[in-house]
């Protein structure tokens, strides 16, 4: 083990590289504007060093480094990435090493190559050039006044290979005089007692700056980051959410807690916006978020059994291992066939309505829910169906209108694009009967046009509410096409997003009871004026 971990907690710098390294990741590209934002916020968030991407590569990092000049940076050091200098040629005359420069960076980071097959027979040329290349590269852009990081790649590889040949690449780094060399595992297949090991070895030897940039090929990406830690390093090189080649960069928003909260050093950003860092990175993306991610995911803190439940009631900590605030998150008590009345006091508490714990109510609705699951409902993605079951069992809910009737018809002549959908819905609003007919797309968009139509009149605000996401699933497959149907709609005025449920052996049935509970979720909260 390295001194510096009896020494105490460390100063850990974290250098995202989720514009750069991230983006190689599939499904993963960025505007030069998205950049820019990402970079704002990561600053924000109080990232050491933001990785701009490789200037001169494409116009997006063209534009990202221009307009990064013109910026003022109140946390992170703005870093351009390139490589050495190419072999047999000066570094005043490498093109690359130029536009590392000319992006005007403060800091520049470079790799270069520390496993001795690549030298070989990637690169063509001799071990001892292959030195002379990083020292000559570290040293040059020293002399113009820039901060150096030196990423030794594949420096795990190569050092099992021929540590004697590997270490020798580093020191060249530190004789050009770079302010840091960081370890890479750059196909990810380290395990980490190695790179505890070897960390700490090269730690020793060098007696500098030691960082570690890790991918998680192996599923150890965090774990290879907090062994190299654990032996010295004092700079962690990854991407917000894991982002990156094959299956990924080390993951910062598992590792920053993991050293935060769990390891005791200091990492310089507000650990408590991790969650919000997570989404807004994700949203820039356009993927999906992770549910089950560690510390910011949906399902961090949730509780389903009733035991557990019962428990975290009395005492968060039984079942939570930090407090879900200390990473921007919150407790998310589930509803299910495993729900007692715990799990219904605390998700009613959680939606505002009070309920006696020992009171017949909250045995009532746990039978009505258990019953409800057993016909193929779920509650737990669909919150906003079980606080309207709630508010039913309380007789807090005022029903906003009935139906009278609906009927859905599909028009098809000749070609797929000839095909039309018609709904018709009757319906009883305020003592007052509603007819409206509407097309759509689909049978569903048809019944969504002429629900909204009929309600209208009586709920001005109706219009703010649109579909986000709507999803079937098949509950009981074996039977065929006898098979019940449940589906799920997230919808969303723009400010709050809710989910809901329906299920029925008819898919339109089942959108129908789905889309009626996100209407009056939304006006139930907020009820507006009409005739």
């Amino acid at each position: 083990m390295n001194e510096s971990e009896s020494n105490g907690p460390l100063r850990v710098a974290i250098y995202d590289t989720t514009l750069r390294d991230g983006t190689q990741g599939e499904g993963v590209s960025f505007s030069s504007l998205d950049k820019i934002l990402i970079a704002q916020k990561l600053d924000e968030f109080g990232v050491d060093y933001i990785e701009g991407g490789w200037p001169g590569s494409n116009p997006k990092d063209v534009s990202f480094f221009e307009e990064a000049r013109k910026r003022t940076w109140k946390n992170a050091k703005i870093a351009a990435f390139g490589s050495t200098r190419r072999a047999d040629r000066p570094v005043e005359e490498d093109p690359q090493v130029r536009t590392l420069l000319e992006a005007e960076t403060p800091v520049v980071t470079i790799f270069g190559k520390s496993w001795k097959l690549h030298v070989e027979q990637v690169l063509r040329t001799t071990p001892e050039e292959n030195r002379n290349m990083i020292r000559d590269t570290v040293r040059y852009l020293k002399e113009h006044g820039r901060e150096v990081v030196y990423d030794a790649e594949h420096f795990f590889d190569g050092y099992k290979d021929d540590a004697g040949h590997a270490l020798a690449t580093l020191v060249a780094a530190k004789e050009g005089g770079a302010d840091i060399v960081v370890l890479c595992d750059t196909n990810g297949g380290t395990m980490p007692h190695e790179v505890e090991a070897i960390t700490d070895h090269v730690c020793r030897e060098l007696a500098m700056p030691v960082g570690i940039h890790t991918h998680d090929d192996t599923g150890v990406g965090v774990a290879n980051a907090l062994a190299a830690v654990r032996a010295g390093a004092s700079h962690v090189q990854g991407t917000v959410n894991g982002y990156g080649e094959r299956t990924g960069n080390c993951n910062m928003i598992t590792a920053i807690p993991n050293l935060a909260l769990k390891m005791g050093h200091t990492v310089g950003v507000d650990v408590s916006r991790l969650t919000w860092i997570s989404h807004f990175v994700d949203d820039m993306a356009n993927n999906a978020h992770n549910e089950r991610a560690p510390y910011v995911g949906r399902t961090a803190f949730s509780h389903k059994g009733g035991m557990h439940v019962n428990a975290v009631q009395k005492l968060s900590s039984t079942y939570e291992h930090i407090t879900p605030e200390s990473v921007g998150n919150r407790q998310h008590i589930l509803v299910s066939e495993l729900s007692g009345r715990s799990n219904v006091l605390m998700k009613a508490e959680e939606l505002g309505i009070p309920i006696d714990m020992d009171g017949a109510a909250a045995l009532g609705i746990v039978e009505d829910l258990k019953k409800l699951e057993k016909e193929g409902y779920e509650f737990e993605a669909a919150e906003a169906s079980f606080e309207l079951l709630v508010r039913r069992s309380l007789g807090k809910y005022e029903q906003l209108f009935d139906l009278v009737e609906y009927h859905c018809t599909t028009r098809r002549s000749g070609k797929r694009e000839n095909e039309t959908c018609e709904a018709t819905v009757k319906l009883e609003v305020k003592g007052e009967a509603e007819y409206t007919v509407a097309e759509g797309d689909g049978p569903v968009n048809a019944l969504d046009g002429a629900l909204r139509k009929a309600l209208r009149p009586f709920y001005s605000n109706i219009d703010a509410v649109t579909l986000q996401d709507y999803k079937v699933r098949i509950i009981d497959s074996h039977t065929g096409t006898a098979a019940k149907t449940r589906v799920l709609i997230t919808s969303t005025d723009g400010h709050e997003t809710w989910s809901t449920v329906g299920v029925s052996y008819n898919i339109i049935n089942a959108s129908w009871e789905a889309l009626v509970d996100s209407f009056a979720y939304y006006l139930t909260r907020n009820p507006a004026e009409g005739k």
